[in-house]
């Protein structure tokens, strides 16, 4: 039988990184119960600061964590340590409520729910390149560009975003060597290479080359090797929506050039509603591209709409209180009934 904690919450929110966090401040402030369950594994844990954010740059995720929860909890949240994304199921209940089932067997009661669970980077298979994921290994510029530029860069080509990447990050260094690992450029992207001095060079990559804990090349089946302080790569972004399958909403495919890169949920753009009432989505779940500054304000957009959407319901279950009220009165003879005081 399920342990269910007894208290019901406003809102679970299911995730603890940026986009969860700002939801459960935003909430928090607004007076309601709020319960985050964290399952302890951010997306950006691998790499050791994090950029773009205004007033953070340069912050360590753990640090902007710390501080996020410690803000949060001042104005009330509870947070619980629990696996989420595929440990974590839920259930509708009668009457509108949702029950979350976490990993350990137990369950919490909530009336909203908001599911910001992030993505999982699935890379390339080739040997070493998880160990180096977010240091050294890169896919993202606006974290990690300015800390390699005018270095070396190798872009492992394994899809449709391996040209767009290579033009991209020419903008940090003008030596960038496209791999041709899995994919061959037409001629108007070898064109457009060329004309940015970027070098493209055939051969299938088969591993790293590090000295000193400091990758210096990438290598090629045919023995030769590719000079570079990062290497560039595309992963697959898969939504954690295990928590939402179990809720019936699926997760939609992302294609770039009809080729597929990933999966998300799908949500409105500007407040993170889903197709489920009751349901709100935040963060790279539903937006696998964005960063950590825009995950917080996707948090506190679907916030604020999770709590208009209460007050809603509020509102109409007072109001319909109050007929009731007002009608009993006006049988006893009371004027206005249950809102005249006249007496």
């Amino acid at each position: 039988m399920d342990n269910v904690t007894r208290a019901e919450y406003d809102v679970v929110i299911v995730g603890g990184g940026a986009a969860g966090l700002a939801g459960a401040l935003t909430l928090a402030r607004a007076r309601r119960s709020v319960l985050v369950l964290d399952s302890g594994t951010p997306r950006n844990a691998p790499a050791a600061h994090l950029h773009g954010y205004l007033g953070h740059d340069g912050e360590s995720p753990a640090r902007l964590s710390a501080l996020g929860r410690e803000e949060a909890a001042g104005y009330g949240a509870r947070f619980r340590s629990g696996r989420a994304g595929t440990a974590v199921a839920a259930d509708r209940e009668e009457g509108g409520g949702f029950l979350v089932r976490c990993a350990d067997g137990s369950s919490v009661r909530a009336r909203r729910l908001l599911v910001a669970t992030g993505l999982v980077d699935e890379l390339p298979e080739l040997p070493g390149l998880r160990e180096r994921w977010g240091r050294d290994v890169l896919h993202c510029p606006y974290c990690h560009g300015w800390e390699v530029r005018d270095q070396p860069l190798a872009v492992l080509a394994t899809g449709p975003l391996a040209v767009h990447q290579a033009l991209l990050w020419r903008q940090w260094s003008p030596r960038v060597t496209l791999v041709a690992h899995d994919l061959r450029p037409g001629s108007e992207d070898l064109e457009a290479m060329a004309a940015r001095g970027i070098a493209v060079v055939e051969g299938t990559a088969t591993g790293l080359t590090v000295e000193g804990d400091r990758l210096t090349a990438l290598e090629l089946a045919d023995g030769a090797t590719v000079e570079c302080r990062a290497l560039v790569v595309a992963p697959r972004f898969t939504a954690r929506s295990g928590v939402l399958t179990g809720l019936g909403l699926p997760t939609t495919t992302l294609e770039r050039d009809g080729a597929p890169i990933g999966t998300c949920v799908e949500s409105e753009p500007a407040t993170g509603a889903t197709a489920l009432p009751g349901v709100w989505v935040a963060g790279n779940v539903t937006s696998p591209v964005e960063q950590v500054s825009g995950a917080a304000a996707q948090g506190l957009r679907a916030a604020a709409a999770i709590n208009a959407d209460l007050v809603g319901a509020e509102t109409r279950d007072a109001v319909a209180a109050w007929r009731v009220g007002a009608g009993a009165g006006a049988r006893d003879g009371v004027p206005g009934g249950a809102g005249e005081t006249g007496r």
